[in-house]
């Protein structure tokens, strides 16, 4: 069973930071994708940010400038650094892994449970 673990969330002020972190259990061979999804009340699940395993990044048009996502391969832990938070990016916050468990399988993602990020004005 591939576990996806996010942690990190919490309530912030507005222009204020949080770290959250995502870890994918060690019983696979390796993760390429990783990325980094948020839905609000109502609202449509959207990408904030993703990374390859080589490094390349992409960000929502929202969040850049303001988000880092990183990622340390060698603990398949993937992180997004969310500076000047602003109450619009009050959501739950999703990690995606795309894992392959084996050398016989292919990838497939696995989300992790969500932790509640929220920005009080």
């Amino acid at each position: 069973q591939v576990q996806v673990v996010e942690t990190g969330g919490g309530l912030v002020q507005a222009g204020g930071s949080l770290r959250l972190s995502c870890a994918v259990s060690k019983n696979i061979l390796t993760t390429d994708y990783m990325g980094w999804h948020r839905q609000a009340p109502g609202q449509q699940r959207e990408l904030v940010a993703g990374i390859y395993a080589s490094g390349a990044t992409t960000y929502a048009d929202s969040v850049k400038g303001r988000f880092t996502i990183s990622r340390d391969n060698a603990k398949n832990t993937v992180y997004l650094q969310m500076n000047g938070l602003t109450p619009q990016d009050t959501s739950v916050y999703y990690c995606q892994a795309r894992v392959q468990r084996s050398r016989s399988t292919g990838f497939q993602s696995f989300w992790g449970q969500g932790t509640q990020v929220t920005v009080s004005s």
